[in-house]
Parts: structure tokens; sequence; C-alpha cells
């Protein structure tokens, strides 16, 4: 080696040596300023997403739906500032973790009991077989893998709250959560209005036809909004159906997690080892869960508690629309919408036929 040539080690450094990812503990006072921009723009596009509800004709679709909507138009209209880029990562990981946190307030112990046995395993079949069929459609018909399990969740659970929850342990491109957010938005709208058509159809009792709902309609609104309409019992139903549904995000998201570490432990990627989060937000899920089950809050607590929550998950997607380049999108293809097509047929017809079949 002559005295010119660098040692080995120089040579090149890794990504990540040189682009380190950001720290994933608590963040430092002294940076709170810079986070004031985005946690600001995310927050008032959340704002404008709840105000926008207003409008005649739109108060069917989420606050959700529309922040991540808004957000992505300002990006790729405007563009989001630089300065405000700390802040919407910020929203994209802690503001989101503590929503879903918050989501167990939303649900105690006593209301999954009213399901009953019979009605927690439709749920729970119709759950674990929507999520297979979507993980084994996709790779057949070549979705990435990714973007395939967030479509997955978003149909099996509970609509955008699942994708954004799924993604931060899987660690999904901003691209794959706007396709998988528009996917189940666009199956879960078509099943909010064409579900109230077929009660008398298919010859379902108000029990029946909310059972239905709550465990096949993507999101919790929409399935409040398909399952009224069959009556207040079959709303009612349907709702706690719902909610009880959402109770299994935690076991599939820790499921994902250490699915996403086993996967980067076997190909031997350290750095994305390292990079897999233990998700302890869904621990503190269940904490909740069950705190609220032992000291439930007053019904306008909750009611307080449900917009806080709604609120942050629209923050934390209106930041996953200003991470989202529509470019990008289109490149996709046509192929992840099919399998969202063909998840919600499947979850739709799944879940028809258990109930059915029990009577």
């Amino acid at each position: 080696m002559n005295a010119h040539t660098p040692p080995p080690a120089a040579r090149r450094l890794p990504d990540e040596a040189l682009n380190p990812p950001p720290a994933s503990g608590p963040i430092q006072a002294n940076v709170t300023p810079d986070l004031l921009p985005g946690l600001g723009l995310t927050a008032t596009i959340a704002l404008a997403a709840f105000a926008l509800r207003l409008v005649p004709g739109v108060s069917a679709l989420s606050p959700m739906i529309l922040a991540i909507l808004i957000g992505l138009v300002f990006h790729n209209l405007v563009g989001t500032p630089a300065r405000a880029k700390p802040g919407v990562r910020f929203a994209l990981r802690p503001v989101l973790r503590l929503a879903i946190v918050l989501l167990g307030l939303q649900l105690t112990a006593a209301q999954v009991a009213e399901v009953g046995v019979r009605g927690l395993a439709v749920i729970a079949a119709t759950l674990c077989a929507t999520f297979l069929f979507t993980i084994c459609l996709g790779r057949a018909i070549g979705v990435e893998r990714k973007l395939a399990q967030l479509i997955a969740a978003g149909t099996s659970i509970c609509g955008a709250s699942a994708v954004i929850a799924a993604s931060s342990v899987t660690r999904a491109a901003d691209e794959d959560v706007a396709y998988a957010v528009a996917c189940v938005t666009v199956f879960g709208s078509i099943a909010m209005f064409a579900y109230p058509l077929l009660p008398a159809v298919l010859g379902l009792s108000p029990h029946a036809y909310g059972l239905w709902a709550g465990a096949s309609i993507h999101e919790i609104a929409q399935v409040v909004a398909a399952a009224f309409q069959g009556g207040q019992a079959a709303g009612e139903f349907g709702t706690v159906a719902k909610l009880s549904r959402v109770m299994l995000l935690a076991p599939l998201v820790l499921c994902l997690g250490f699915a996403e570490a086993r996967r980067a432990g076997r190909t031997g990627d350290r750095a994305e080892t390292a990079r897999t989060p233990i998700p302890w937000f869904v621990l503190g899920f269940i904490a909740v869960v069950a705190l609220n089950s032992v000291l439930p809050l007053p019904q306008a607590a909750t009611n307080v508690a449900s917009t806080i929550t709604t609120f942050l998950l629209s923050t934390a997607l209106a930041a996953m629309g200003l991470e989202t380049d529509i470019r990008k999108l289109k490149a996709k293809g046509l192929r992840p919408l099919l399998l969202g097509l063909a998840a919600f047929l499947f979850i739709a017809g799944f879940s028809l036929s258990l109930i059915l079949a029990m009577g």
C-alpha cells in the first residue's frame, strides 16, 4: 500500500454513517423551536379538514382522509417549506403513536363482551383471512410487499388508522401509505353507500347486518354511517363490533413489527434490524383499554378524547400528505388499486358467508 492509498476502512462509508437516521428516543428540548413550523402547518391542515366536513356532501369523509388530501395537494402544488420538515417528521412519529394510544379510550372490555363469542369469532376469522388473502394476492400480482401489507392492514382492521399504525413498524414509504389510504378510502366509501341497500335483499336481521358492517367496512365513521341506516339496533351493534375489531390492531402491529425484525435478521441487514422499532405504543394502547375497562371515562370525556384522537390522527395524516410525491404514486400503477378492490370484495363476501352460516 503506497502513501496515497487510503486505508480500506476509509475508502467507503455506509450511507448510515454519512447520514445517520434520527434518534428514536425523547426529543431534546433545544430542538423544540425547530418543530413549531411543521407542527403548526400540520395542525392547520387538520383544522381545515375538520372545517371542510361542515360543507354539504363532504361530511361523509373523515377528517383524516381530508387531511391527507389537503397535505398532498399543498405539497405537490406549493411545496412543503424546508423549515417545516422537522415538525412534519415529528407529526409522523410521536404524534401518530400518541394518537394510537389514545384510541384505547374508545374501547372497553365490556363492549367487546357485548359482541359475544360468535361475533368475535366472525371478526377474528375475517380479519385473519382477509389479511392473509391480501398478502398472498399482492405477492402473486407483483405488488410491493410493504404496500400490500398496508392495504391488508387497512382493509382487515380499521382503514387509515391501521395503515399508518402498520407503517410505523414496516417503515413503508410515504407514497405507499398514501396509496393504501386512498384504497381503503375509496372502497370503504363504496361499502358505506352500498351496504344499506342489501339487508332486505339478503334477509339480514338488524343484529346480523350490524355485525356484517362492523366486521367488514373499513373506517369507524363509515361503519357508523352504514350501520345506522339499518336502524338503531343495527347501528349500535355495528359500532360495538367495529370497536372490537379495532382492538385487534394491537396484536397485528406487534406481529408485523416482529416479522420485520426477523426478516431483516434473516437477510443480514443489521441497519434495518436496528431501525425496526419495538411498537411500545401498541402496548400503551392495550394498557389504556385495560384502564378504561376498570375506570371508564364519563361519556362527555370519552367524546372529547375521541375528538382529540381524531385531530391527532388527522395531523399525522396531514404530515403524510406533505411528504408524498404524486409522481411516485402514479409510478406504482393500477395493481395496488386492484389489490384493494379484491381485498374489499373478499372481506365483504367472507364475513357475510360466516354470518349466514351461523344463522
